[in-house]
């Protein structure tokens, strides 16, 4: 449990609420679930080994999202991703979703969301994962350390991803993209973009260590800071 313990200290301490849609509720297809990468580009093979594409069921009804490898055993995600699901499928080492590198299945057995989540507030959860050795092209994003559980990263350079939509209205692409961005402070960042901005469960990790600094929830980064596109 103290990997647990440092994850809810280090990614959780800030988690944010609001009234947002639940992606399960829209009652779409993963490829219209909302989030945006805009102005991004497309991610080269390996450049982001520590992301999986995660397909949720609930009795054949079923959503996408994402989530970040932070151990051989261990997946990090959104809670409100795997709330409700019966199931999850990962699929590892992929850039376009349709063609990963292999893929697990897990049940809900294997989710552990923070206890206090509610809605989108805390929106956390790790999933336990057969063991998955690491290359190329999967392999584990480095945690902050419990030094920097208080750090807001404000003015780090730090990099998103994800499959979610690139602009307003389109689907949610195949090949996954990733963004470069400056965190900046959370009020900053809500008084200029509002909270209409993500993509479910990937992380937001810096470029300086490469450290995971972010969870992304439904329409907004769930963490110390927001991140300026």
């Amino acid at each position: 449990m103290a990997l647990l313990a440092l994850l809810l200290a280090t990614l959780v301490a800030s988690a944010l609420a609001h009234d947002a849609v639940h992606p399960k509720d829209l009652q779409v297809e993963h490829r219209n679930i909302t989030g945006r990468i805009t102005n991004g580009y497309e991610a080269t093979e390996g450049k982001v080994p520590y992301i999986v594409g995660i397909s949720f069921n609930s009795n054949g009804r079923w959503w996408w999202c994402g989530g970040s490898i932070i151990s051989n055993t261990w997946v990090l995600t959104a809670a409100h991703c795997t709330s409700d699901a019966d199931e999850a499928s990962l699929y590892y080492g992929a850039t376009n979703y349709e063609q990963a590198a292999f893929r697990h299945t897990v049940s809900s057995a294997a989710f552990i969301r923070y206890p206090d989540y509610r809605g989108l507030d805390h929106d956390i959860s790790l999933i336990r994962t057969p063991h998955v050795d690491f290359y190329s092209l999967v392999d584990k994003v480095e945690l902050p350390s419990l030094d920097e559980r208080y750090n807001s990263f404000d003015s780090y350079l730090a990099l998103a991803s994800g499959w979610g939509a690139i602009y307003d209205g389109s689907n949610v692409v195949e090949d996954l993209r990733c963004v470069d961005v400056e965190v900046i402070p959370l009020s900053k960042c809500q008084a200029y973009y509002g909270t209409d901005q993500g993509d479910s469960g990937p992380s937001l990790v810096t470029h300086d260590g490469a450290k995971l600094i972010g969870v992304t929830s439904f329409e907004e980064i769930n963490f110390h800071g927001m991140a300026h596109p």
